[in-house]
């Protein structure tokens, strides 16, 4: 069964019958979200679908004093199932059975929204239609006549615009009149054409007592003959032998009944748009199509993508980086004295427990939170006025040469802000083969922490030059990235390439209010899913530090530091680098602090130097390559493992990385050595 996990305002909705349950269902970019935001507000939960990586949003509202459950069914062109937000979008409608679906469609690109209609439609559950858009449609000279839609279509049709109170008001109103009718006829449409209907009558008599419920026999007998997956291997399960055998006999030839039936559903489509919208030529290009000019040319569109990057980036270092750096001073270091203070007459294991191990690693991840917000908010903006797609749509080529797509580039960018988020962005990917490898790779793309060791350490070795070598640090993690992604895709993923259909949506104004519930929907998953994993790793860090005698010189952690120097001697490491490297396993900026107390020093500019002094360039350069290139830290591996779904794929991650940084690590020493560094 397919469905959201519930919380407990939700869980009222369950048990109590008269909440009613509705679906909201939509094609990507097609402002769904927008409706679902604006009228549940913060009552909402956002979660997984039990089983799958694709995003569950579900929410209570109140209108006319009565109470209703909504879920945001993932967008999607369709509802065949070629990807898990198809599959789960039709499985919810069929097995749960909600009381009424509302099916979004665009005013500016009807005809094609108009295809998930039909589809649902042929679901044979009660529909009202929200007519989004209309004021991107006016604006593209489409005029459309909703009354004669409606009487066309035979379902209730409501014009809005998603931005607008009064429009989701009139939206809502239909909601209430339409569970106080007890009568809802239910619409059919013919997807069936006329070279097809002799074998979808036989295919219906062969499986008619075999369907499962609550399936209903006509629309499966119809999957059947587009060759749906899921549909043909849980019949062949189903159905007798005999039955089987026949079954695959009348579908042997028809490998274009999916062609077919698509264009039955564009030809009703056809039918009932004829008389309702009409087109006014337009003398000038439309606003999107001069954009547009720019932001998807083959070249420019490279250049504006590294303009609002650049942009970004600028933000992050004007607005984030000096802000992250007063909490760090101003909140959680103080806050830290304090804890001290107070917790003087406890004893010094539970002072450290606490102020080292807890306040430290939680401290560690709060601080990053100004530049994620920045980063939410800009992608949050550039997804609502409709350039990500643009973006994702640049960068196909280039995404292409690791056998990914377009949309693999948006995780991946993430990643410059932290590693977590980029791996639960890969949910946007419908290829399996692609969000693994996305996954696999999404590391390789240095965060803010291990930008902070390298932006640290780089100065005291390097001096002057130490912006090129950052530069260069960066870029080799990039083509690492992009080598790597080529040579798992051929060795694993045996060279599997996978399609990129993308529509552009029409570019139109922000929702500030749906990109605040964004962010603050992600900060709280990012709090919540990495601030727990670091929280628990910081205190068993710690514990290994401290045990058995209180000093971390001859602590668990500095023996297993000890043990491992014959590895770490191959990078130019001494022990302590190696403790370094392994303390940051929890959070990467842990590197800094380790050897702040591992050389005596908390000083950055005596650090800095007592480090200089204690070893040669060379081996500073394999440590700053194997910090960006080393294990992900631990929040990192919770979101691969949550997201993949398997112990094996993580594994193989956490074994990749150490595999890659050692070898890499040894190259670079060694190459060092002989070039005199």
């Amino acid at each position: 069964m397919t469905h959201c996990q519930p919380t407990e305002t939700v869980l009222t909705s369950q048990t109590d019958p008269s909440v009613r349950k509705i679906a909201l269902a939509g094609q990507p970019n097609i402002g769904k979200t927008t409706i679902f935001n604006a009228i549940t507000g913060l009552n909402q939960h956002v979660g997984n679908w039990p089983g799958k990586t694709v995003e569950c949003k579900e929410g209570v509202f109140y209108f006319s004093d009565k109470k209703y459950k909504i879920i945001d069914l993932p967008g999607t062109y369709s509802l065949t199932a070629n990807s898990p937000e198809e599959l789960i979008a039709r499985e919810y409608i069929l097995t749960e059975d909600p009381d009424l679906v509302i099916a979004v469609v665009s005013a500016a690109n009807l005809e094609r929204s108009c295809y998930l209609l039909a589809e649902l439609i042929g679901l044979s559950k009660p529909i009202i239609v929200a007519l989004n858009m209309m004021d991107v449609a006016e604006k593209d000279h489409i005029h459309i006549d909703a009354d004669i839609l409606q009487k066309d279509i035979g379902l209730p049709i409501i014009p809005i615009s998603a931005t607008q109170k009064s429009d989701l008001n009139s939206l809502l109103q239909a909601v209430d009149v339409f569970f106080k009718e007890e009568d809802h006829p239910l619409v059919h449409i013919s997807s069936i054409p006329e070279n097809l209907q002799d074998d979808h009558q036989k295919i219906l008599s062969l499986i008619q007592q075999f369907v499962p419920q609550p399936y209903p026999p006509e629309w499966i007998a119809l999957k059947l003959l587009e060759a749906d997956d899921v549909i043909t291997k849980m019949m062949r399960v189903a159905l007798p032998m005999e039955n089987t055998a026949i079954l695959s006999g009348i579908l042997k030839n028809r490998s274009t009944s999916l062609v077919d039936i698509a264009s039955a559903r564009y030809e009703w489509i056809a039918s009932v748009l004829r008389s309702a919208v009409t087109y006014q030529a337009a003398n000038k290009p439309g606003f999107s199509e001069k954009i547009d000019r720019i932001a998807a040319h083959p070249i420019l569109g490279f250049l504006t993508l590294g303009g609002i990057l650049g942009l970004v980036f600028w933000l992050i270092f004007q607005i984030g980086a000096p802000i992250q750096e007063w909490l760090d001073l101003a909140v959680f270091t103080p806050f830290g004295n304090a804890a001290t203070g107070w917790m003087a007459a406890s004893p010094a294991w539970f002072r450290g427990l606490v102020v080292d191990g807890i306040i430290g690693g939680v401290g560690s991840v709060l601080t990053f939170l100004p530049i994620l917000v920045i980063f939410f908010a800009a992608f949050g903006i550039l997804e609502d006025i409709g350039y990500m797609a643009r973006a994702a749509y640049v960068m196909d080529n280039l995404m292409q040469m690791m056998g990914l797509q377009g949309r693999s580039f948006l995780p991946l960018f993430l990643g410059f802000g932290c590693n977590v988020p980029a791996i639960m962005g890969t949910r946007v990917i419908d290829s399996k083969a692609a969000r693994l490898l996305t996954i696999i790779i999404a590391p390789l793309i240095p965060c803010t922490a291990r930008m902070a060791v390298v932006a640290f350490l780089t100065p005291a070795f390097f001096g002057k030059n130490s912006f090129l070598v950052t530069w260069g640090l960066v870029s080799l993690s990039i083509v690492l990235m992009v080598l790597m992604g080529i040579i798992l895709n051929k060795v694993i993923f045996k060279g599997e390439k996978s399609s990129f259909i993308m529509e552009l949506p029409t570019y139109h104004v922000p929702n500030l209010r749906t990109i605040g519930l964004l962010v603050w929907q992600r900060s709280l998953s990012f709090l919540q899913k990495a601030g727990t994993a670091i929280l628990l790793i910081s205190v068993l860090v710690w514990v290994f530090s401290v045990l058995p005698s209180g000093n971390l010189e001859d602590s668990y952690l500095a023996k297993l530091g000890i043990a491992l120097s014959p590895v770490g001697n191959l990078m130019g490491f001494d022990w302590r680098l190696v403790v370094a490297l392994l303390t940051s396993f929890m959070a990467k900026e842990n590197a800094i602090a380790t050897l702040g107390v591992l050389f005596g020093n908390s000083s950055d500019a005596g650090l800095t130097a007592a480090i200089a002094a204690a070893y040669t360039p060379a081996s500073a350069l394999s440590f700053l390559v194997v910090s960006l290139l080393f294990i992900p830290c631990a929040a990192t591996i919770a979101s691969i493992k949550q997201e993949t779904n398997s112990w094996k794929w993580t594994a193989f991650t956490v074994a990749f990385y150490l595999a890659l940084s050692v070898v890499m690590g040894i190259l670079t020493y060694h190459i060092g050595t002989a070039l005199g560094l």
